[in-house]
C-alpha cells in the first residue's frame, strides 16, 4: 500500500512538471502589459496642427512598465511614391518633471509637420504612464524609456528602423545623450536646453555643492527622509512667486504656472517629485561614455539660459574627452565631425520649451539635422 501511494505521488509530480508553467520570467509582453486609463480628448497646451495625424499609443519597457505616448504622423499629400512610405522617426521626451502634453508633444508635432513620424512619451512613473509610487526617477529606468521608445518605433509599418533619432529636452537632454551612448540604433540625437541631472544632483547649480561635506549632508537628509516620510513631495515650481526669485525661477513660473504651459498631470506645474524619488541621480554620472557616440548629435542652448554651461560642457566632453565640471577623462571622439553646438542668441532656458515670445526654436534647422543624419 505504502509503495502504491509513493508511486502515485511521483506520477502526480511528474504530470505537474510536464504542464506548461506561467511564471514572471516566462510571461509574454502582452501578459505583462498594464492597462492605462488614457485621456482621449485633446488636452495639450498647444493646438493640434492640421498637417498631422495624432493617436494615443502605449508600449512596454524591459522593466515591465507600460508607457503612454502620443504618436504624430505627417498627413499624406500624394507627393511620396509607394516605395518611399517608410519614414524616418523621432522619439521625444522632457523636460524632467513635465508631461507629453507640454514641450515634448510640441516638438514631436513640429517634427511630424516636417515629414517625420514622431513619438512624445511620458516617462516611467510620470503622467499617464505606469509605475508606482508616482514621480520616481532612475538613470537606468529613464534611459531604458528612450530605448523602449526606439523599440516601438522600429516596429511601425511606416517607419524605417534604420532611420531613428531622439530629442531630449531639459533634464531629458542628458538622458538622451546617455541613451545615444548606449544604443547604436539611435542615429541622430538633439539635446535641447539640456540639464545633466546627475551632475546637478551631485554638485548643485554651478558646482556650488561640489564637495564631500555637502554631499554627505545631502545623503544624510535623504536617509532620514526615507524613514520619516518616503512619500513626501517637493520640487514643483514655487507658487506664489517671490519678488526676489532668480530670473530662471521666474522663467520656470512663466511656463509651468501660467496658461502657456500649465498641465494638471505635470509635476513641475504642481507638487513636483517625491523627495527621495530622484536619489539615484545624485550618486551617478551620466555622460561618461558620450565621447564614444559615433552617431550625429546636436546640442542646442539659449545664449541667456542659466543651464547653458551643461550643454557646453557636455559638447566639449563629447568631442574632446574632457571638460570643466567632469572629473573623468576619456579619449577624443572618433567622429567629431558630426557633433554640433548651436547657441540661440537671446533665448533663455524655457524659451526652448515652446519658442517663447521670440519664436526661438529653429524648427527647420532641427528638421535639416535629422534629414541629413537619418538618410
Amino acid at each position: 500500500m505504502k509503495k502504491t501511494i509513493i508511486l502515485a505521488v511521483v506520477a502526480l509530480m511528474t504530470a505537474c512538471n510536464n504542464q506548461p508553467q506561467t511564471t514572471e520570467a516566462t510571461k509574454t509582453k502582452e501578459e505583462m502589459k498594464q492597462k492605462l486609463n488614457l485621456t482621449q480628448e485633446w488636452d495639450k497646451v498647444f493646438p493640434l496642427s492640421e498637417k498631422v495625424n495624432h493617436r494615443k499609443v502605449t508600449f512596454e519597457t524591459q522593466y515591465g512598465l507600460t508607457l503612454a505616448a502620443d504618436l504624430y504622423e505627417p498627413k499624406e499629400d500624394g507627393s511620396q511614391k509607394t516605395e518611399d512610405r517608410r519614414l524616418a522617426a523621432i522619439a521625444v521626451s522632457g523636460p524632467f518633471g513635465a508631461v507629453k502634453e507640454q514641450s515634448s508633444g510640441l516638438y514631436a508635432m513640429r517634427m511630424a509637420e516636417r515629414g517625420f513620424v514622431a513619438l512624445a512619451f511620458d516617462p516611467s512613473y510620470t503622467g499617464e504612464s505606469s509605475g508606482e509610487p508616482r514621480r520616481t526617477a532612475s538613470p537606468d529606468i529613464n534611459t531604458e524609456d528612450f530605448m523602449a521608445a526606439v523599440d516601438f518605433l522600429s516596429k511601425q509599418d511606416n517607419v524605417d528602423a534604420e532611420r531613428i533619432g531622439i530629442i531630449g529636452i531639459c533634464g531629458w537632454g542628458g538622458i538622451a545623450l546617455n541613451a545615444a551612448a548606449a544604443d547604436t540604433r539611435i542615429k541622430a540625437t538633439v539635446a535641447s536646453t539640456m540639464y545633466d541631472m546627475t551632475r546637478i544632483g551631485g554638485n548643485g547649480y554651478y558646482e556650488s555643492n561640489d564637495n564631500e561635506a555637502d554631499r554627505h549632508a545631502a545623503r544624510g537628509a535623504i536617509a532620514k527622509q526615507r524613514l520619516s516620510d518616503p512619500m513626501a513631495m517637493a520640487g514643483g515650481v514655487v507658487d506664489p512667486l517671490p519678488e526676489d526669485a532668480p530670473q530662471f525661477v521666474k522663467d520656470y513660473y512663466d511656463y509651468y504656472k501660467t496658461p502657456r504651459g500649465y498641465h494638471a498631470r505635470s509635476g513641475n506645474s504642481n507638487d513636483g517629485w517625491r523627495v527621495i524619488g530622484t536619489q539615484a541621480y545624485a550618486n551617478s554620472r551620466f555622460l561618461y561614455y558620450i565621447n564614444e557616440i559615433r552617431s550625429a548629435v546636436l546640442v542646442m542652448h539659449g545664449s541667456e539660459a542659466h543651464s547653458r554651461y551643461f550643454g557646453e560642457a557636455a559638447y566639449k566632453y563629447m568631442v574632446e574627452g574632457q571638460a570643466k565640471g567632469y572629473n573623468f577623462i576619456g579619449k577624443p571622439n572618433p567622429n567629431p565631425e558630426n557633433k554640433q553646438l548651436l547657441i540661440i542668441p537671446g533665448a533663455t532656458h524655457c524659451d526652448l520649451y515652446d519658442g517663447g515670445e521670440g519664436n526661438y526654436i529653429p524648427w527647420d534647422t532641427l528638421a535639416e539635422f535629422f534629414t541629413e543624419n537619418l538618410k
